[in-house]
């Protein structure tokens, strides 16, 4: 470029005051972001009592005051000013940054862009100091700092123009705050818009300020989880999956303290939801992530909203795992009461420590089962004219198989003497149940009565009716088996007496030639008899009463549109869910009592039971009280 050029300008310095406001363009980006550096000030402050109020959405005023340390009156120049802070001083410091706020620009900032008060007293200080454009004087007031933020944008008009209503603006603002409340449950947080009280929260237990903050429906859904590995710990709830919602709102991850989107995390927890929860449902959570500070850089974006980890593999299946252990809970033993969500008496109870798991005293049902129950039969049994539901390709589960006369010791007056094998109840009606002496920590599920419509089991164990939607259960069930099996690389295989053969086109054929490791290690053995004739020689052996020709059909479409390697991984779980659909029990096909008791102990025996593949309940517990209510009974 030549100088005559009339576009042309020396380079030169900026003037201080731009590069604040320029700074302001990153760091200030509406009326949230001040909020939420003043308050990450607060608490690098040591404040416990945290008062905001706000005016016109934050536009016109936002007032923080804390009762944190404050600042020293020869100190307040430097706190206003660009790059000043006490939180680092070194490189090494930088790379361990404990503190919310580190960078010493928020300050400077604000003031570039607004009408800034800044009135602070410490603890030894006879009185309080004032700060107003760059002038120090004394000022009543008490320990703690106010940051009083006045007419934001008044200097950059062009800026104000891009902020919402005023409503939205106070609604960033509100989230902003209900974020960091999360976080800090020890700390008192008041909140004023254009002087009505909105929020105020005490100090308080995270399971209370999360109650509180995401509501009822969050409070009487979610799964405690605290876990460590080296220097990592997590800890925090998840939501049950029957409890997800349309959108990702309810969403709250911490790493050391700090509110993050970090993609890697997000993934990670969602990825532990995708047995349980399929589809556009999103999943509900407070967790919080303590690590060595060492080992994560919060210094990747201007508002600190994203870290990168040093290790991010090893961290990804930390979180992972963590939170697939949790919701693996979610079988129809883990609470031993009502499954997701749940009232709010089983989520007080939860909340109290009354659950063993929760209590520490284990972390799985599984050991119930290990052994033969005496008031179930542990041999196979086989009912003829209906499907047996714990025989799947011969992996039997003691204690599932359930003939009549194995409960009837639990059958009162001459009900008992039918229960028997010769003279099985032709309408699927079982005795009345003796409910004094039903064994709850064994069977949770109770004993089946009745199918309803050919769809549900109605069951009664001693708190009172249980309805189990019959599909849902064997879907996950199912779901459940051939993922374990697919896992150990063990999928049992059923040979065809018979091979199916279909019609196929030229592309399935190709794909049978091209994939046939893949087809193997899902329990399918196909082949091609012609060139446009397809063989199925065997299917998994958990599958085996399914129509085979649908189930080869699926499975190639899977393969043929992702790929062999693909559908092994990405798409495993959604390909497992629908095989396991295909076989899973259907509505309106008739059950015996013996079928309906073995499906409840199948359930019993099973991880996640108390959702399908789809996030939806399997299950339900309505207590006497309910019962007595809807009734009138005692009223």
């Amino acid at each position: 470029m030549t100088t005559n050029s009339p576009d042309y300008r020396p380079i030169q310095a900026l003037p201080d005051h731009l590069i604040s406001q320029i700074a302001a363009g990153e760091v200030v980006e509406r009326p949230s972001a001040v909020v939420k550096e003043v308050l990450e000030n607060a608490l690098d402050a040591g404040a416990t009592t945290i008062t905001i109020r706000l005016e016109e959405g934050g536009v016109k005023r936002i007032a923080i005051c804390d009762n944190g340390r404050g600042i020293p009156p020869e100190q307040l120049p430097l706190a206003v000013a660009r790059h000043a802070t006490s939180k680092i001083s070194s490189l090494t410091e930088l790379e361990n940054v404990a503190t919310l706020g580190f960078r010493g620009e928020a300050l400077a900032s604000i003031a570039s862009v607004s009408l800034l008060t800044l009135t602070t007293r410490t603890a030894d200080g006879p009185h309080a100091w004032q700060i107003e454009a760059g002038k120090i004087s004394p000022a009543s007031g008490a320990i703690g700092t106010t940051v009083d933020v006045q007419d934001l944008y008044y200097n950059t008009p062009a800026r104000r123009k891009f902020l919402k209503s005023e409503q939205t603006e106070f609604g960033h603002c509100a989230e902003v705050v209900r974020r960091i409340a999360l976080a800090r449950p020890d700390v008192s947080f008041s909140l004023t818009h254009n002087g009505k009280a909105v929020d105020h929260w005490n100090v308080s237990a995270i399971d209370k300020r999360s109650a509180q903050i995401l509501g009822d429906a969050f409070s009487s859904a979610r799964l405690p989880l605290d876990e460590s590995a080296g220097p990592l710990r997590v800890h925090g709830f998840v939501g049950l999956p029957t409890a997800s919602r349309g959108r990702a709102d309810a969403q709250f991850f911490y790493v050391n303290g700090r509110f993050v989107r970090d993609k890697l995390l997000t993934h990670a927890v969602r990825a532990a939801y995708q047995d349980v929860l399929h589809g556009d449902r999103y999943p509900s959570y407070v967790l919080a992530l303590d690590l060595d500070p060492a080992l994560v850089d919060v210094n990747v974006h201007p508002s600190k909203i994203e870290v990168r980890f040093r290790d991010s593999r090893a961290v990804h299946q930390f979180v992972f795992h963590a939170v697939s252990r949790a919701l693996a809970q979610t079988s129809a033993t883990a609470f031993g009461t009502v499954p997701a969500p749940a009232t709010a008496a089983s989520a007080s109870a939860i909340m109290s420590g009354k659950t063993p798991w929760i209590a520490g005293e284990q972390t799985t049902f599984a050991s119930q089962f290990n052994t033969p129950s005496p008031y179930t039969n542990g041999s196979q049994a086989n009912y003829s004219g209906g499907q047996n539901y714990n025989n799947f390709g011969g992996r039997t589960e003691q204690g599932v198989a359930q003939r009549l006369q194995s409960y009837g010791a639990f059958f009162s007056g001459s009900n008992a003497q039918n229960t028997n094998n010769n003279n099985p109840n032709p309408i699927g009606v079982a005795p009345q149940v003796n409910t004094s002496s039903l064994p709850d920590d064994d069977h949770p599920l109770g004993f089946a009565l009745a199918q309803l419509h050919g769809v549900y089991v109605l069951a009664q164990n001693s708190k009172g009716l249980v309805l189990v939607d019959m599909h849902a259960a064997h879907e996950r069930i199912l779901y459940e088996q051939l993922k374990n099996a697919l896992d150990e690389n063990a999928m049992p295989v059923q040979p065809m007496l018979i091979p199916i053969t279909f019609y196929a086109d030229a592309i399935e054929v190709g794909t049978v030639e091209e994939h046939q490791d893949t087809l193997k290690t899902l329990g399918f053995d196909m082949a091609a008899i012609s060139p446009t004739t397809l063989a199925v020689r065997a299917v998994p052996a958990l599958l085996k009463n399914a129509d085979a020709q649908s189930l080869a059909r699926d499975v190639l479409r899977e393969v043929r549109e992702f790929g062999g390697s693909r559908v092994l991984i990405d798409r495993r779980n959604e390909l497992l869910g629908t095989l396991a659909c295909h076989t899973a029990v259907r509505a309106n096909r008739s059950l015996t009592v013996p079928e309906m008791n073995a499906l409840l102990r199948q359930m019993e025996h099973t991880e996640r039971a108390d959702q399908c593949n789809h996030g939806r309940p399997t299950w339900v517990q309505l207590g006497m009280n309910d019962l007595d209510k809807m009734f009138l009974r005692g009223q």
